[in-house]
């Protein structure tokens, strides 16, 4: 559920101090029943600015972000759509519309993915690539075809985004606090990216936007801070907080970019089948 500034901005910053200092827990199998719990689904957020510091330049964010994962058999397909206009401080604005789509394969070893980012009706960014791991664990690599033919080594312990839902998701089932990843989304051609993800306490969602598909269901806040692999910084690249449910579907996001935090509330939610393969 996570991605980059070039992606899509989907969180004042939080002190995560804690976050940095403990070891990742040890790799694991994936729990055949987190796979099973996961509810293909396509949900519609509405965006808009949630709090801004007096020194930043956005005076005002809207939009709305189409979200989609779907069961391909022999993989996982995501697609993000997000139409936002940013109002500056000096009145001008900013419409941005981006297609964020991927395929992820159900062992989590293959990826490819595909970015679309227009601003004003201009393409500003086109990102195609792929991406393998040697095995779970292990490192990679990943390959762009734009914006332009370039390779690069994925480090140790990589994952891709659906694995590392799925992952947070296990671990928030065992009971941890933490889970810190390296994650590659392809996103933009900086490469992967330190998460270090906090998991508060286990409750009930209230179904009022879901529905059945909601009420009842088990899900836990999650906040994440995403940190460039080579940084050097205490800070993080931004934050998010979200709702996740035991099915993999976000109640509702906040992204913190230190000056400015983004909202994303759900408006819509819609079964999609599953593969049953």
């Amino acid at each position: 559920m996570r991605n980059r500034r070039s992606a899509a901005p989907i969180a004042a910053a939080v002190a995560l101090g804690a976050l940095l200092v403990v070891a990742a827990p040890p790799a694991r199998a994936l729990d055949a029943g987190v796979i099973a719990d996961i509810q293909p689904h396509r949900a519609i957020y509405k965006m808009s600015l949630s709090s801004a510091r007096n020194s930043s330049k956005v005076s005002g964010v809207t939009g709305r972000m189409m979200f989609e994962w779907a069961d391909a058999c022999d993989g996982w397909t995501t697609e993000q759509r997000f139409q936002l206009r940013f109002v500056y401080s000096e009145g001008e604005a900013m419409n941005m519309n981006t297609n964020y789509t991927t395929w992820e394969a159900k062992n989590g070893l293959r990826y490819r993915f595909n970015v679309l980012k227009k601003v004003n009706g201009e393409t500003d960014e086109d990102i195609r690539g792929e991406a393998t791991l040697d095995k779970a664990g292990a490192a990679g690599k990943a390959r762009f075809s734009k914006p332009e033919e370039q390779e690069m080594a994925l480090p140790i312990g990589s994952m891709f985004p659906t694995s590392h839902t799925l992952g947070i998701l296990q671990h928030a089932k065992a009971g941890d606090r933490f889970f810190n990843a390296t994650v590659f989304d392809g996103a933009d051609a900086e490469g992967s990216t330190e998460v270090n993800a906090f998991i508060g306490p286990a409750g009930n969602a209230d179904g009022a936007q879901g529905g059945d598909l909601t009420k009842g269901k088990k899900g836990w806040p999650v906040r994440m801070a995403f940190f460039p692999l080579h940084s050097d910084s205490a800070q993080p690249e931004y934050e998010m907080s979200l709702r996740l449910l035991q099915n993999g579907i976000a109640e509702s996001m906040q992204i913190d970019y230190g000056d400015f935090t983004i909202k994303a509330i759900l408006e819509t939610l819609q079964a999609l089948p599953k593969s049953g393969c």
